[in-house]
């Protein structure tokens, strides 16, 4: 990057030191795409590079936004097919793990990038990311001129989007409305020297082209101009066919005999991507183009350099440029598809080569179109735009040239073809009136270091986790069985984890955040304040050690077994955003054990996002073994394995009962201890037919241990006062619905039903609260036919206007009314 150009160092600073969002703007042949290729050598943040089609990704180092991001193509508003394809696409946990650890998106050639599609990334970025800020949080680069090529927006999805957008171009994208972008707009210009060619293409591109300009511009038009095979003349033109006729014609009028050459195409590459031909027909004589820059020390050639085929081999090809004292021995040169991934040893965003296009950097050169020439420089060009159709073309085809004496018309430029969208002027005009100043770059430095550190000591988030585990683990205790630690720490109950968190933790970072706001210097970064930076380091080891005392050992050790598969599911997700939050905060403050470094911060948080965090393994559904069962009192470990044995033994006889009996009504054996048939069948969830069953093998069990020293009636008191039923129908009383309290328990609305079936078995509650008189009649003469027994063929009967928990209730009801009132 020109080190004496002010305005790309200040751009360059605002990405590497700022969390700012950027417009990177400029004329053709300012060192929008230099600048580009130099940040990705330098910058240190963790970034993806982007851009609208797969030859601007291939020119851009990147891959395009619809494969990185999996969009499908079309309009993406509400009700669309497309928002809906997105919405319920799934990433890859590699893929989810880069966005999740994203700091920079690079979009370039922004000019041809919809609005709506901007409006997809924001969707998907605060989709995976967790995230109601604008892209999820992530810094935007967006580097393109609008005055050259414009997005593509057929009539038909206008006729869509015209409802929700101003218009198709990017900057009418909703979420970037949400944004503080910063423009800066790029003024040098390298390719051209000559102030008049310049100001000329300027009056182009502005579309403020005077009579005496305009006619200045046509005077390079020269009828009949035919220029000579070494001049080295190419000509763009606005449409495919009229350049793939040029160049058939132009190669079928030399003599010889023409060589084919075949790419050679490994794996994952799409034929919309390729650089040049596939099959590459050439003679000796043919004007040809290369296609990329030597890579080698001599830099012979450069993208966009014409010359022509002076020797074909079978495998060698020579080609002499106006100029040269010498012929280019071309040799094939490799293109690589590219996508992002998780490098396993540093955690750093890596491209991945998946695919390979090998071929001789060449291409047939009388023409292209001015779409394929954007990006190169000409040192002599025909122009032939008298046809542009769309805004920026003859911008983009004239400023192709370096001179203006290397350029010529095919046919006069009529004014109608000069096309500026004047909603493109006015942006522009708006965005860039005044470019950022030194002084802004400061406080944004100083804000963006300031922001992290609150960030950093920001615990209010990791204390709701924590609450609301917690709140699950004591609304569903009796349902499940869990373990605290004790092999690593001292055992640390839920309330009094609950409280050192909350007393020595976030009420203490609370306080930290208003100290960190006092000591806060409104003219000094972060990173520079000797004795802020040791504030922190201090912090750091408190923190650090506060978790250690507590949350961490705890939640490393924790585990739980479940029978319900909706509590485990909820239970199993709240278990692993606490550990990956907790993770993510112990790399934010150890990193500023030694002092505070954006750059150090950054890379702590982003690894610790994607690594595994440290902890017990999902619970599985297996025997039913408690985790500590070891611990456990000898009663309910015994009948635990005697459940899981007999639950075995029933599957070998294909029987497809779920559980035998719940870990709740386990918990009351062992709390009530029954010494009979009829002790054992008054146990809530048994019943007759169930102790008839297996009353004898428990009570025999229930005779092997003896009763534990706590009294009988104060077992029972606590398993009851925790019993997952009587919390349902304590909140049935209290007026909510059972949807309600399903969402409120995080259980099936199914499993509350049961709960309050419960009830109505026992007369607390009545059918008819729930099921209509008319519904109740039905099931009732179902059953008679059926039977109560199984739920399954009156279901069948009766079809979906039933559902099972109905069945459930009205069979609790006539176990209590046999006769059907």
């Amino acid at each position: 990057m020109p080190a004496d150009n002010p305005r790309l160092q200040l751009a360059q600073a605002f990405v590497r030191d700022t969390n700012r969002s950027i417009f990177l703007t400029g004329k053709a042949g300012t060192g929008k795409t230099t600048f580009l290729h130099s940040l990705k050598a330098e910058l240190p943040k963790r970034m993806v590079v982007t851009a609208p089609t797969g030859v601007a990704a291939i020119n851009a180092g990147g891959v395009t936004l619809h494969s990185f991001f999996q969009l499908p193509f079309g309009p993406f508003v509400p009700g669309s097919e497309a928002r809906r394809q997105a919405g319920e696409r799934r990433f890859s946990r590699q893929k989810r793990d880069i966005i999740a650890s994203l700091d920079l998106l690079i979009i370039d050639e922004i000019s041809m990038v919809r609005a709506d599609l901007l409006d997809a990334v924001d969707f998907m970025l605060r989709r995976e990311r967790a995230s109601d800020a604008p892209f999820g949080g992530v810094q935007l680069l967006m580097i393109g001129d609008l005055h050259q090529l414009a997005p593509v927006v057929p009539d038909q999805d206008w006729a869509m989007l015209r409802e929700h957008y101003a218009t198709g171009y990017f900057f009418s994208s909703r979420a970037l409305a949400a944004l503080d972008l910063v423009p800066i707009e790029l003024t040098r210009i390298y390719r051209q020297s000559d102030t008049d060619f310049i100001d000329l293409l300027n009056a182009v591109r502005d579309n403020q082209l005077d009579e005496s300009s305009l006619a200045r511009l046509n005077a390079r038009y020269q009828p009949g101009f035919k220029p000579s095979e070494s001049d080295g003349y190419i000509t763009l033109t606005t449409h495919n066919r009229a350049a793939d006729h040029i160049n058939d014609t132009r190669l079928r009028a030399l003599a010889g005999k023409p060589r084919q050459f075949e790419a050679e195409i490994e794996d994952d590459y799409p034929a919309h991507s390729y650089p040049t031909a596939a099959t590459l027909t050439l003679k000796q004589g043919a004007q040809v183009m290369f296609v990329r820059n030597d890579s080698g020390e001599d830099k012979r050639y450069f993208n966009g350099k014409i010359g022509t085929v002076t020797h074909l081999g079978r495998e060698r090809i020579r080609v002499r440029c106006p100029g040269d004292e010498a012929d280019i021995e071309v040799e094939p040169a490799t293109w690589e598809n590219i996508r992002y991934s998780i490098a396993p040893e540093t955690k750093a965003i890596t491209e991945e080569v998946i695919g390979k296009f090998t071929q001789y950097p060449l291409r047939l050169a009388w023409a292209i179109t001015i779409h394929k020439s954007q990006g190169l420089t000409f040192e002599r060009a025909i122009i032939d735009a008298a046809a542009a159709f769309s805004h920026g073309q003859v911008y983009v085809g004239l400023s192709r040239c370096k001179t203006l004496e290397g350029l010529v018309l095919s046919a006069p430029i009529p004014r109608h073809a000069v096309k500026t969208d004047q909603r493109v002027c006015h942006y522009v005009d708006a965005a860039t009136r005044q470019a950022p100043t030194p002084e802004q770059l400061k406080a944004a430095r100083i804000d963006y270091q300031q922001r992290l550190l609150r960030e950093c000591w920001d615990f209010d988030l990791l204390g709701a986790q924590l609450r609301r585990l917690l709140g699950l683990l004591r609304g569903n205790y009796r349902v499940i069985d869990l373990r605290a630690p004790g092999d690593v720490e001292p055992i640390v109950t839920m309330n009094a984890l609950e409280q050192q968190t909350s007393a020595e933790v976030i009420i203490v970072s609370t306080k930290f955040r208003r100290e960190l706001h006092a000591r806060f210097c409104a003219d000094r970064m972060p990173e520079d304040d000797p004795e802020l930076q040791e504030r922190l380091r201090k912090a750091s080891i408190y923190f650090s050690e506060k978790l250690a005392e507590g949350l961490s050992p705890w939640l490393v050790a924790f585990e739980f077994e479940t029978d319900s598969k909706a509590l485990r599911k909820t239970l199993g997700q709240a278990v692993d955003e606490l550990r990956k939050l907790l993770a993510i905060k112990t790399a934010g403050i150890t990193s500023c054990r030694e002092g505070f470094s954006a750059n150090a911060y950054l890379a702590a948080v982003a690894k610790a996002k994607i690594d595994e965090p440290p902890g017990g393994s999902r619970p599985k559904k297996g025997s039913g073994a408690r985790p500590d069962q070891g611990k456990d009192d000898a009663l309910l470990a015994a009948l635990r394995r005697w459940r899981a044995e007999k639950e075995a033994e029933e599957e070998r006889k294909g029987e497809t009962r779920y559980r035998i009996l719940t870990r709740a009504v386990l918990r009351e054996i062992a709390a009530t201890l029954p010494g009979s048939l009829d002790a054992l069948a008054a146990i809530r969830g048994i019943g007759a037919r169930t102790a008839e069953r297996y009353g004898a093998e428990i009570l025999q069990l229930v005779a092997q241990h003896p009763a534990p020293s706590e009294p009988p009636e104060q077992r029972k008191k606590k398993a009851q006062d925790g019993d997952t039923r009587l919390i349902s129908y304590r909140l049935h009383q209290e007026g909510i619905s059972i949807a309600d309290i399903a969402t409120q328990r995080s259980l099936k609305p199914t499993t509350i039903e049961s709960h309050l079936a419960y009830y109505i078995g026992t007369g607390k509650l009545t059918v008819t609260d729930f099921v209509s008189e008319d519904k109740l009649a039905r099931i009732v003469a179902v059953f008679t036919e059926t039977g109560t027994e199984r739920l399954t063929p009156a279901k069948e009967k009766l079809g979906d206007d039933v559902s099972y928990g109905e069945l459930r209730m009205v069979q609790a009801h006539l176990r209590r009314h046999p006769h059907g009132r």
